[in-house]
């Protein structure tokens, strides 16, 4: 379905994440636990740079997670959306039922770093259910590829800066070096063929908006 070249992607993951060091995401996600220092979702925050240092967020504060996928989000813990602002995004995203499975792919990818390292970004994040209804095909061959074709899926769900609702709506280049488009206003927004079911969600480095499609790049 897809004819994509290692070399492209590690190119275009090279101009993006420099100068954070790639590094296994397992130990990464435990080592940068708990390294935001936003108190709740709601709130402006710091974000961790891979050296530990950090960086005063400049965005005002934050209007609260939107839609009806926000009920799958626990109450409180570390899933919750103040547990989720207190950590970098790929760290949050593990502490999530709902993510579970992009978790698991970034993992595999060894893609945790790059997140967690980065300065401000905006991710948009599949539910399981969105993983679960892909071509199977597909997936498994995103997933045996996990340097090609599933980094280039990875980052093509991934956008310089922190977007706000009001913001969100256009086209933005993405990590991979491609596109997306958003459309809608408010708390309606497609992104592709995908729908924000709940958005606006603060980690300590990104804003997060799940989406109940996984956003396929378009072949070259």
């Amino acid at each position: 379905m897809f004819r994509m070249t290692t070399t492209r992607t590690a190119a275009a993951l090279a101009a993006v994440t420099l100068p954070f060091a790639l590094s296994a995401c397992g130990s990464d996600m435990d080592s940068s636990s708990g390294s935001g220092s936003s108190s709740s979702a709601a709130s402006s925050s710091e974000s961790m740079g891979s050296d530990g240092s950090s960086s005063t967020g400049s965005t005002a504060e934050a209007a609260a997670p939107f839609g009806d996928g926000c009920a799958s989000v626990p109450e409180s813990g570390k899933g919750s959306f103040d547990g989720m602002a207190t950590d970098p995004v790929a760290t949050a995203a593990s502490n999530n039922p709902a993510l579970k499975t992009l978790v698991t792919a970034v993992t595999k990818a060894d893609l945790g770093s790059t997140l967690n390292s980065a300065k401000d970004i905006t991710v948009f994040a599949p539910t399981n259910d969105a993983f679960a209804a892909m071509d199977k095909k597909t997936m498994d061959s995103a997933m045996a590829d996990p340097k090609g074709m599933l980094t280039t899926v990875l980052t093509h769900h991934v956008v310089e800066g922190r977007l706000a609702p009001e913001d969100l709506a256009g086209t933005h280049e993405t990590l991979a070096g491609d596109k997306v488009t958003v459309e809608g206003s408010g708390e309606d927004f497609t992104v592709g063929e995908a729908s924000v079911v709940c958005g606006n969600v603060q980690t300590a480095n990104a804003t997060v908006y799940i989406i109940d499609s996984v956003l396929m790049p378009t072949a070259k």
